[in-house]
């Protein structure tokens, strides 16, 4: 399973980064409490910090956004950046599990679970063998 695509792991990430970014990594760094509004959270009164910490995701966000585009690109530190996406694709999916048992968060971020899940599968088949 792993990597039975890898001759295919420079476009896949091409197409997660340009994925991700629309849909995650810019709203959140932009817009975060729209973001938030459209992912059904309830916005507090007092909302600097939600916006602050929503600036801070959405930067390590774009970071990694960055980091998928230039070994999409140039094929430099592809198997990092394939290590980096299978951890945030693990801790996400803990963190959502985490927030889903709880009942802490709204349907939409209980769904993500799937989408974590889904995305560490399709690194595992995308990943980049030697040679």
């Amino acid at each position: 399973m792993l990597g039975i695509w890898s001759a295919h792991s420079q476009s896949f990430l091409l197409w997660l980064c340009l994925g991700t970014s629309l849909v995650f990594a810019l709203p959140i760094f932009l817009v975060p409490l729209f973001w938030s509004r459209l992912m059904g959270w309830t916005i507090p009164t007092h909302t600097h910090l939600a916006i602050y910490f929503g600036r801070c995701l959405g930067a390590f966000i774009l970071i990694v956004e960055g980091l998928m585009l230039r070994a999409a690109l140039t094929g430099e530190a592809i198997t990092t950046v394939y290590e980096i996406l299978a951890a945030v694709a693990v801790l996400m999916v803990l963190v959502h599990v985490y927030g889903a048992i709880r009942r802490i968060q709204p349907l939409s971020e209980t769904l993500e679970i799937g989408f974590y899940a889904g995305m560490l599968v399709l690194v595992l088949l995308f990943w980049p063998l030697p040679g």
